[in-house]
């Protein structure tokens, strides 16, 4: 069978506190990216589906307050979940920002996350406390390390690690950057079985093999 490739990327809709979710894709899969404001999400998304248009990138960490929705080979969402721990924001504004997250993890249309971490700094207090919403709602998840490439070749798979095993989870992150494209076949990958289980489970098809080293599922 073929690697999982994206073969097609699409913005779909912005949803916001209340508003309602858009109709699920042919898989049922939604994968959610989630990290601290600044942390290279957009950067991930542009380059995992090699167009660098897709996800606004923003020079002003926190701007995005909402859930964006983009259909993946027209049969899953990859979601891409606002940002946390910017300091500017007023308490209201993040009081929001808890509500709509918790609702949204709460939904139990979350099928795996992607928790993003910096790979140049220990996990925040906020990192912690979003792993500890992940791991209260039981949401499958992966750890990813971002901006690999602004530390040397020979300490990312350490740094990745060390990270992880700070937040509080086993000690395994994958090293991305979305300048290099480092670990963008190794998440392609997982996001493949990620959806191919998730079929399977549902519809009784066989899931192809793929290594699941890196996927994480808190039960």
């Amino acid at each position: 069978m073929e690697p999982f490739a994206i073969k097609q990327a699409a913005f779909v809709t912005s949803v916001g506190l209340g508003g309602d979710y858009p109709q699920p894709l042919e898989s049922g899969v939604e994968i959610a990216l989630v990290g601290k404001s600044n942390v290279g999400k957009s950067s991930l998304i542009n380059s995992l589906c090699n167009n660098y248009k897709l996800a606004r990138v923003s020079g002003s960490p926190g701007k995005t307050r909402l859930i964006n929705y983009f259909a993946i080979n027209r049969q899953f969402y990859l979601v891409d979940l606002p940002g946390y721990g910017f300091a500017k924001a007023p308490k209201t504004e993040k009081e929001k920002w808890g509500q709509l997250m918790e609702t949204y993890l709460s939904s139990g249309r979350v099928t795996h996350l992607f928790l993003l971490l910096d790979i140049r700094h220990e996990p925040t207090a906020e990192d912690k406390q979003m792993f500890q919403w992940v791991l209260y709602y039981g949401v499958p998840f992966t750890l990813v390390a971002t901006k690999a490439d602004k530390i040397a070749k020979s300490k990312r798979r350490q740094a990745a690690n060390a990270a992880a095993k700070l937040l509080g989870a086993p000690p395994a992150a994958l090293p991305y950057s979305g300048e290099t494209g480092e670990g963008r076949l190794e998440l392609l990958e997982g996001m493949g079985k990620i959806v191919q289980d998730h079929i399977s489970l549902h519809n009784t098809k066989t899931p192809i093999d793929i290594d699941s080293s890196l996927l994480h599922n808190m039960e």
